[in-house]
């Protein structure tokens, strides 16, 4: 594997869901692929899970780990083509990229959305660019439209954690105070519709994600009939994809509550993190013992160190 930025980019998901299982029973097991390797790790937006799952797989592979954030330590990178660099930023991305791919055996980059051009976000122009010029294998620690490591942590842990074959998993729409990106909604929906779950969506009219995710997912304005008999239901906020990046007042009453559970197959709870307490979720979910937010995280490690696997073998 050179480029993981989306499950199109897995040619077997059972089988890297069951490797990374695999790898959570057994973590040193591979230390000395990653001997004498580095991981660079490129932050343009806030990481708490995804920076340290990330490079505590890498440690767990015997890599060593390079962090830079460049929203606050590096310099203002222009991405556009042909254009005088007169203004506010300072370095190119054709030379940043080249030059970390110089210093590094892998690359990990965060970036998020502007929410303003939905045509620039979904092009993916700043991944995209990294993919580019970087010129060594590149891993997707979110982008603009998709979040695959949080994806793939929130399989393994389906899998874990199933009691039927085939279970129901719901992911349904949350309240928020702010625009947030479709990037874990997008992805999430993608990873669960080529997965082997029952998979719906729900959320208020006007929330629709692009057909381009969610291709064989039943889908849904009644939140009630989407949560009966749910096994998993994940729970997430996002912004309209059209109008782009915009909010519509009220839907409070979306937010997950114990009531709500009473109609589940005693569903397990997932969210990717951060969580904004009594508005996207309940507490009493979150404190309950349904919620397996903490687990979920704690499974981005083997979701990151079985992708950084797959890269070494492959260098």
């Amino acid at each position: 594997m050179k480029l993981f930025s989306s499950v199109n980019d897995v040619t077997d998901i059972k089988a890297l869901v069951a490797e990374a299982l695999a790898l959570k029973k057994d973590p040193y097991a591979h230390q000395q692929l990653g001997k004498n390797k580095t991981l660079g790790l490129v932050f343009l937006n806030p990481s708490l899970r995804t920076r340290m799952s990330t490079q505590k797989a890498a440690f767990n592979l015997g890599m060593n780990v390079m962090v830079l954030n460049v929203d606050k330590e590096g310099w203002a990178l222009e991405l556009r083509d042909n254009v005088v660099m007169n203004g506010t930023t300072v370095e190119h991305i054709r030379e940043a990229a080249a030059v970390m791919g110089q210093y590094v055996d892998i690359i990990g980059v965060r970036s998020f959305p502007g929410l303003k051009n939905r045509e620039e976000d979904y092009t993916e122009v700043v991944f995209n660019k990294f993919v580019e010029f970087c010129g060594v294998p590149l891993v997707s620690l979110e982008s603009a439209t998709r979040h695959p490591l949080q994806s793939l942590a929130d399989l393994i842990s389906i899998e874990e954690l199933k009691t039927k074959v085939r279970p129901k998993v719901v992911l349904t729409w949350a309240p928020h105070i702010k625009p947030l990106p479709q990037a874990v909604p997008n992805s999430f929906a993608e990873w669960m519709c080529k997965a082997d779950v029952d998979f719906t969506i729900t959320h208020p009219a006007g929330y629709e994600l692009s057909t381009d995710f969610t291709r064989g997912a039943t889908i849904t304005t009644n939140q009630a009939d989407a949560l009966a008999g749910a096994d998993f239901i994940y729970v997430k906020n996002w912004s309209a994809y059209e109008p782009y990046g915009q909010v519509f007042p009220g839907n409070e009453e979306w937010m997950l509550t114990n009531q709500k559970l009473k109609i589940t197959n005693n569903a397990k709870i997932m969210h990717c993190l951060p969580v904004r307490r009594n508005l996207e979720l309940s507490a009493e979910v979150l404190d309950g013992p349904n919620a397996i937010v903490v687990h979920e995280a704690g499974n981005r490690v083997w979701a990151a160190q079985v992708v950084l696997k797959q890269m070494l073998e492959a260098l």
